[in-house]
């Protein structure tokens, strides 16, 4: 995307030549990898085409000016159904582009179509394939967005995040994203699960990519449901420091100019649930740090993270239940088993449960804060193995979901293949609204360990 966009701005790119790349992307594999529930072949070239006069006069929108990006379909774009994956919702055309769709459109992004979800962003797999190998899960919801940003498809995706949907993908399928802090971005115009959890945020192949969409995102706020959410936790962001997003972590070079960063690893939990080969690929990746300079160091939590799964768990089943209360009702034959499974249990979670789960998380953000005391971020697995060889999961958000119910923004970035011949990745999770921070870190470690591989499938293109 970073490299796009300079040429874009050089003149020796132009958006329809990049829409065309994508589409013909799109046209060699998506038969055989199903990322996609819609695309706009015929709108995103009339786009491109008006973009690249502007371009041509010297005009750019935005640092997205060009950019091809897909977007996770439970997010709403005008004049698009917005099916979430179900089929309870494929007579639903959204009226209007939800505001991070319109954000990306003020800045210069050509949106290419709608990627596949898993339905309703909670568990029955989605039919995507991943890019990797075609016999083991993308993860899930954003398993759409994350595969078509693997597979060049696209060069950037919009996904959200409730328990591990945006790190757990972009694991599985071997690209970067970022879960920023929550609240950071409306979520008006997006189909919910829990409003205690829900996060959207951007897939691409780099944190410099990342960088770029995250900038234009966290221009629009947040929602007044996070909003809410943000008042219970006295946590809310800093305008003039979101403005900074986009100056501190251009690019891996200029990062690596900086310090090297102070990491405090998690190994309570995570590296001691984490399987030996995730294992083995992350300590390697933490000995390529320390040789550069990091200085890491071991953290632990005295709460410990247990409990995260079920309190989570009753808190988003809850609030998934009583969002869906009616609909389920009337068309209980219309829900995938798991979901339906969910909702059942959510159903009939006590008040008294749920008001426990609530307290047990205003506690729980508070404690977890202080792991970040004399670090610059937290270091850990993105997840707990590779991508299960299987698609009949999308893999567990163990990894993931103590960072959903704590809020606090996380950049993941691939750092090796395992054995098996999949992705691994490290998560970064750092303070309330300092995600320039953050994705400075990220970026350092990226240019340190140095992934650049790609799907076998790219590869042989």
């Amino acid at each position: 995307m970073l490299e796009a966009t300079h040429r874009i701005r050089a003149g020796d790119l132009t958006p329809l030549d990049l829409v065309e790349q994508c589409l013909a992307r799109i046209d060699q594999y998506e038969d055989r990898l199903k990322a996609w529930v819609l695309v706009d072949g015929e709108g995103a070239r009339a786009t491109a085409r008006q973009l690249g006069d502007e371009a041509a006069r010297g005009q750019f929108r935005g640092p997205l000016h060009g950019i091809p990006i897909g977007i996770k379909d439970i997010v709403d774009v005008a004049g698009w159904p917005t099916r979430a994956g179900s089929p309870l919702r494929e007579d639903h055309v959204a009226g209007a582009d939800a505001p991070l769709v319109a954000a990306l459109r003020r800045d210069g992004a050509i949106i290419l179509g709608k990627t596949v979800t898993v339905e309703f962003a909670c568990f029955d797999p989605s039919p995507t394939f991943n890019p990797w190998n075609f016999e083991h899960t993308p993860g899930g919801s954003s398993s759409g967005s994350a595969a078509a940003v693997a597979a060049g498809m696209c060069l950037g995706a919009i996904g959200t995040q409730t328990g591990g949907s945006l790190v757990r993908p972009a694991t599985y399928c071997g690209i970067s994203t970022c879960k920023p802090t929550f609240g950071a971005i409306s979520l008006e115009g997006v189909v919910p699960v829990s409003h205690h959890f829900d996060h959207a945020g951007p897939m691409a192949r780099t944190v410099g990519d990342l960088e770029i969409m995250l900038r234009c995102l966290m221009d629009i706020g947040p929602s007044p449901s996070c909003r809410r959410r943000l008042n219970e936790h006295a946590s809310s962001p800093d305008r003039s420091r979101l403005a900074a997003v986009g100056t501190t972590a251009n690019t891996a070079a200029e990062s690596n100019e900086s310090s090297p960063p102070r990491l405090g690893v998690l190994e309570q939990f995570f590296m001691e649930n984490a399987d030996e080969p995730v294992r083995e690929v992350t300590e390697a990746a933490l000995r390529k740090l320390r040789d550069a300079g990091a200085m890491i160091e071991p953290v632990t939590f005295a709460d410990g993270f247990e409990q995260v799964r079920a309190m989570h768990l009753c808190i988003m089943g809850v609030e998934a239940a009583a969002y869906h209360r009616k609909s389920f009702a009337r068309h209980r034959e219309g829900y995938g088993p798991l979901i339906a499974a969910f909702l059942d249990e959510g159903l009939t979670t006590s008040a008294v449960d749920y008001a426990d789960a609530l307290s047990w998380q205003r506690r729980y953000i508070r404690r977890v804060r202080t792991l970040l005391d004399g670090v610059d971020a937290l270091i850990m697995p993105s997840t707990d193995t590779t991508a299960p060889p299987t698609r009949d999961t999308t893999g567990l958000p163990l990894f993931q979901a103590p960072w959903s119910a704590a809020g606090l923004p996380v950049v993941s970035i691939p750092i090796g293949l395992a054995p098996d011949g999949m992705p691994t990745a490290i998560q970064l999770v750092g303070r309330d609204h300092q995600e320039a921070e953050l994705l400075q870190i990220a970026a350092w470690c990226e240019n340190v360990i140095g992934f650049d591989q790609l799907p076998l499938m790219i590869n042989e293109a």
